[in-house]
């Protein structure tokens, strides 16, 4: 039998193979079996109407000084806010061999690189919408670059409606004590697939911060390659699950310390209801020479239900002997000494346990500099544990 024959409906539709749970990377995301409809790339015009509906449900409308708009797959110019922004309409190739990265090949993704050589003047939102049509399949490849001590801050905002696959890879490149802030907000219609990759390459004294926010989507999967190509560079990445029914998110992040001098850090805040699964598996990976490597990582979730369900696989690879390197993990229920001092001081047991919950993960929200914005991710949690 031919391998076209052995594959199945949705993995000819895609024009690949998807992994499934005997690759060690994807053992608790079995894309095989997930995915199952036969999501067909295709086009999709979108009503104008549409299109304004969703630009403004984003969070961050108000705080974003530009935005490069994309609708269903397509770079949307008439409503993008492209003034101040040094734009190209192309990315560089991907060397690295990633299922995620194979599929956003084969939909061959619109894409635009972002160029920052100056200080941050503007909040820039690159803002992807989907919206409802018939069950498809959609790439992007994008890239930022953060010039030689320039500094940016860019939002990346996943929102839509229906049925479909999003795909999208995003490629970071800092240059010598280049700075970037960076948030990622995903809020995919109920019934999509997020899939994801994030491509970090710090140079010398360059500083990242990084958060992601994961609240919409069935199924997701997000993956992140962050390598230190330069000495005394700093990364920190972070992230936040809000998640409930049966909705299912995977994180997979490698640090490479590939020279001496450079610090990681990770923190990933999740709370999973109902029959939520998160899992997370962050690896840091230390070079024979890159002494000095400061390394840490940590995953904590709060598990509001029984049946709700957190998995983590922390690993660690040194082959240096002068670094300090550790990683952490919990999970568990809300603390109810905490609760029961809040209630008994007249606090109502539901806005009680609002507050903690909100609290908890507010503690990822703490890398972001902008005031807007952190209080915008504030509300949006706020409103996720009330929303119930």
């Amino acid at each position: 039998m031919s391998q076209a024959l052995q594959r199945t409906a949705a993995e000819q539709a895609l024009g690949i193979s998807l992994p499934h749970r005997r690759m060690e990377d994807w053992r608790w995301t079995d894309l095989r079996a997930r995915i199952s409809k036969p999501y067909v790339p295709q086009n999709v015009v979108a009503a104008a109407q549409d299109v304004e509906r969703l630009l403004a449900s984003s969070p961050f409308a108000r705080a974003a000084r530009a935005r490069v708009v994309f609708v269903n797959g397509v770079l949307d110019e008439a409503h993008s806010k492209l003034t101040g922004l040094e734009i190209s309409k192309s990315c560089a190739a991907i060397a690295m061999q990633d299922p995620v990265l194979e599929m956003n090949a084969k939909l061959q993704p619109q894409g635009v690189t972002l160029k920052f050589v100056g200080q941050a003047e503007l909040l820039v939102e690159m803002i992807h919408i989907s919206t409802n049509a018939n069950a498809r399949a959609m790439g992007l490849h994008n890239a930022i670059e953060v010039a030689a001590g320039a500094s940016a801050s860019v939002i990346e905002t996943f929102l839509g409606e229906g049925d479909y696959v999003m795909n999208a890879v995003t490629q970071v490149t800092l240059g010598k004590g280049a700075h970037l802030d960076r948030l990622k907000l995903q809020n995919d219609a109920a019934a999509a697939t997020h899939l994801s990759h994030v491509i970090y390459d710090l140079g010398e004294n360059a500083r990242l911060n990084d958060i992601t926010v994961t609240i919409g989507a069935a199924l997701t999967r997000q993956n992140g390659t962050c390598t230190f190509n330069g000495e005394n560079a700093e990364a920190k990445i972070s992230g936040a699950y809000l998640q409930r029914n049966k909705q299912h998110v995977d994180t997979a992040l490698v640090i490479n310390h590939a020279v001496p001098h450079c610090t990681s850090r990770e923190m990933f805040k999740c709370v999973m209801d109902d029959h939520a699964r998160g899992i997370f598996q962050g690896k840091v990976v230390v070079a024979k020479h890159a002494q000095k490597t400061d390394g840490k990582q940590s995953s904590h979730a709060l598990l509001l239900s029984e049946n709700a369900e957190f998995d983590a696989k922390p690993e660690l690879e040194i082959f240096a002997d002068d670094v300090v390197c550790g990683h952490g993990a919990t999970a568990g229920d809300l603390n109810h000494d905490h609760l029961f001092y809040l209630t008994s001081r007249g606090i109502p047991e539901a806005e009680a346990k609002s507050l903690l919950i909100a609290a908890f993960v507010g503690e990822a929200f703490d890398l972001v500099a902008n005031d807007d914005v952190r209080d915008a991710l504030v509300e949006l949690a706020e409103k996720w544990v009330t929303a119930k």
